[in-house]
């Protein structure tokens, strides 16, 4: 049996919304009376560090009784103009907002079919070998954070995933289940608390993955850091951010990153990583570039390459 966290937000058949009731609880309990702007003088009486129901609910304009049977998931009937409003009183971000908006508008259940693979487009593929020869690293993250494709510098500044079965070629598996990612990322709770969201976000649309909740199931199994953050409810979107690594061959050295998604696939993600010019971190980025660089004639090895 899957340990504990290990469903995809206590869905079932019969109760859809308990995913949108999990989620406002846990974004109800993180939000303090302060950060709401309530009264100073009645947060020294309290008991609890974050809101109440019918603070909520009066923040946000609704009865307490209504917004007491959303978060009990007695309700499925909020409107785009209500989860507005809880969004707003949440304080939530563009991801927590569209997360929440997707909970509450879920698709309808279709008959369970085998979906189709992703395929990397040969554009993506010809824009991943151009950053490589510019030494930036670069991949490609799929459904449920599956790395589709990365180029040589990506593999060796993270990890080969080419080396790796296919069903193990995943950023969270490696997050959380590679020894060498602990090593790797110098603030690892950090990478990891954004790793859990970045699932939790993608897990939102397809609460009918059978795939997505076996992953989910496995890492609650073997990782009591991931059922801690899992159980969190955050949700989070990579678009620019930056990373610290402590890599084995070249150091300390800092990456910025930018997100960017293919025309062709709305569920992938492009991460392009640089360094800051002339630091420390770009130069060791060009010694991991020429770290045991590949022969000229590197073209007849490119199959390889391809994450199949």
């Amino acid at each position: 049996m899957p340990g504990e966290g290990a469903t995809l937000g206590g869905m079932d058949r019969d109760h859809t919304s308990i995913p949108l009731a999990e989620f406002l609880r846990s974004a109800r309990a993180r939000l303090s009376p302060r950060q709401a702007g309530l009264d100073e003088s009645i947060l020294s009486r309290r008991r609890v560090s974050g809101l109440r129901r019918e603070e909520l609910a009066r923040l946000a304009g609704v009865s307490v009784d209504y917004y007491t049977r959303l978060e009990q998931g007695r309700s499925r009937s909020a409107s785009p103009e209500v989860l507005d409003a809880l969004a707003t009183a949440l304080h939530l971000d563009d991801a927590g907002r569209e997360h929440l908006h997707t909970l509450a508008r879920p698709k309808p259940a279709q008959r369970r079919r085998r979906p189709r693979p992703q395929r990397v487009h040969p554009a993506t593929w010809r824009l991943l070998d151009t950053l490589e020869t510019v030494r930036r690293p670069a991949f490609v993250v799929g459904r449920r954070l599956d790395v589709l494709a990365h180029n040589r510098l990506a593999g060796r500044l993270i990890t080969d995933f080419r080396a790796l079965p296919a069903a193990e070629r995943n950023l969270a598996r490696f997050v959380f289940l590679d020894p060498h990612a602990h090593e790797l990322y110098k603030n690892w709770p950090a990478v990891a608390a954004d790793t859990a969201a970045l699932l939790r976000l993608d897990a939102g649309g397809r609460t009918d993955d059978p795939a997505l909740s076996a992953l989910v199931g496995d890492l609650s199994i073997q990782s009591e850091e991931f059922r801690r953050y899992w159980s969190d409810n955050k949700v989070h979107r990579r678009t620019t951010g930056s990373k610290d690594y402590h890599h084995p061959l070249v150091g300390d050295l800092t990456i910025t990153y930018q997100a960017f998604t293919p025309a062709d696939d709305s569920d992938q993600t492009l991460f392009i990583y640089d360094a800051e010019p002339g630091s420390p971190s770009e130069t060791s980025l060009h010694l991991l570039a020429q770290w045991n660089e590949p022969a000229a004639d590197a073209s007849k090895d490119r199959a390889e390459d391809r994450l199949r």
